[in-house]
């Protein structure tokens, strides 16, 4: 059973379902909606994810024909995204409450990636936010 929630906590989920995958989306698209240089996805069974909590607050957005994006209208967490009458929602993995791995993932949409971050490129990892000066 997977769990997630949006920043403020007023929207939550449950899943059951496993994630087979992870897609890490660099379209244009993605990057401004989510304000990052990429979005983690995962396909979920539509008929699998139940609204725990504040389901009422969901907004959408139509970010191209056919693709509604939904979101939290207090906080602004992305949820979801679907396309009406396709049997799987696109998982927002950043607002998941429970761990998870995946054995295979990618990154989609390079062609579209900022020019300022390049997943192949070694940066430091910092177990919190950055350094003092």
């Amino acid at each position: 059973m997977l769990t997630g929630s949006c920043l403020c906590r007023a929207v939550s989920y449950e899943v059951d379902a496993t994630i087979e995958g992870i897609a890490h989306c660099h379209c244009e698209t993605c990057r401004k909606t989510h304000g990052a240089a990429f979005s983690s996805i995962a396909p979920v069974p539509r008929d699998r994810l139940r609204w725990v909590r504040g389901e009422h607050l969901l907004s959408s957005y139509e970010s191209s024909p056919g693709k509604l994006r939904r979101f939290c209208s207090r906080c602004g967490s992305q949820i979801v995204a679907e396309r009406p009458g396709h049997s799987h929602l696109m998982l927002r993995l950043g607002c998941l409450d429970t761990p998870i791995t995946a054995a295979r993932q990618w990154h989609i949409w390079r062609s579209d990636g900022a020019t300022w971050y390049d997943p192949a490129d070694v940066h430091p990892e910092l177990p919190e936010g950055l350094p003092q000066r």
